[in-house]
């Protein structure tokens, strides 16, 4: 259901003209609904702070391009402020590569560059990675010079504890099988790393606010680290089991009908995890941000409509809210479930040592 009404609220914002363009002759400021929605969600080379008044607060970021027609460039994001072009370079508006820098050819035709700009979405990366440095160091210094028998801790590192211990034995013991301890950092990891991210991604003061999690490119890398580890460290057992599986030999030869399928499952898999936190992170987003330039919208319909649809759209957007931090953690738990399962089912061991084993 959120995610039908996130992808309404889209349609409608991209089908129906901006507030802005309707009432231009009657008002000089309206709410650009389709631009606070889709400048959220969308990268940038800019990170806009707050405005106040007529004044915007914007950090203006390293833009690092590199042609193979004329080479490196190198200049900050506010040289693309006015005209939103710069060096011969500008953002497109539409196609796709829509908001992305293109170098204009001599001749008119447009080039995509390498693009190594230090975006939004990627300063939000160093960020989050610096915190979460930050509070495992912080907690892993606790123990220090502590023994078994010490008291256990409280408050903050007392709550990591337990959502540590509780991911090991509920998620990844019970999933990965006896080799969980070499795969318990990496899952950790990544089950921290979303957490924080969409907590941060709700957060609309800087340094949060960036919409991490709800890019494509950042949950497919996370879903590619899960494939590369499946797929390297994958046991034999877990290659015979896809390229020459326990069925009838009409299924596998001479037409490779069932490996070929289990081949694609192999693709799938990454696919489903990179999709599903997009599509939740984004939904959740694109709901929040509507409910808030609801409130904007009826403000200028009078007192009688503003003021109940403004106390309307208050409370569903904390209720929101609430519900989007229960879907940070539910996100991040199912993206590492899925995850440690993917590693179990790669290591599969033959019922001979399984036996031995529980001897």
């Amino acid at each position: 259901m959120k995610k039908l009404f996130a992808i309404l609220v889209l349609v409608l914002a991209w089908a129906l003209p901006s507030t802005a363009q309707d009432n231009a002759s009657e008002e000089k400021e309206s709410v650009d609904v389709k631009g606070i929605i889709f400048g959220h969600l969308k990268d940038s080379y800019e990170w806009h702070v707050l405005s106040t008044g007529s004044r915007d607060f914007i950090i203006d970021l390293p833009v690092i391009l590199y042609s193979k027609v004329s080479g490196w460039h190198f200049f900050m994001s506010d040289k693309l402020e006015e005209t939103g072009s710069y060096d011969g370079f500008r953002i497109a508006s539409e196609g796709a590569h829509a908001g992305r820098l293109m170098e204009v050819l001599p001749d008119g035709s447009e080039l995509k560059p390498l693009d190594l700009s230090l975006t939004k979405v990627a300063l939000g990366i160093i960020i989050n990675c610096t915190l979460l440095c930050i509070i495992i160091m912080c907690t892993a210094r606790w123990y220090r010079g502590r023994g078994e028998s010490d008291a256990a801790p409280r408050g903050f590192v007392g709550l990591m504890e337990y959502v540590i211990a509780m991911i090991v034995d509920d998620v990844i013991k019970p999933s990965v099988g006896k080799d969980y301890r070499r795969y318990a950092p990496l899952l950790l990891t990544l089950f921290f790393f979303i957490l924080l991210s969409n907590i941060m991604g709700l957060i609309p003061i800087f340094p949060a606010g960036a919409n991490v999690t709800g890019n494509i490119a950042v949950t497919l890398f996370l879903a590619l680290i899960t494939f590369f580890t499946v797929n390297v460290f994958g046991n034999r057992e877990y290659w015979k089991e896809i390229l020459w599986p326990d069925v009838p030999v009409f299924l596998k030869a001479p037409v490779p009908l069932l490996p070929f399928i289990e081949i694609i499952g192999i693709f799938t898999k990454p696919f489903a995890l990179t999709v599903r936190l997009f599509a939740n992170m984004t939904a959740g987003h694109a709901i929040i941000l509507s409910l808030t330039c609801v409130i904007f919208i009826t403000a200028r319909m009078g007192p009688f409509i503003g003021t109940p649809m403004t106390v309307i759209s208050v409370f569903f957007m904390v209720f929101m809210n609430c519900l989007e931090l229960l879907v940070a953690y539910i996100q991040a738990y199912v993206f590492t479930m899925l995850s440690a399962v993917f590693i179990g089912l790669s290591r599969p061991e033959h019922e001979g040592k399984k036996e031995i084993t529980n001897k």
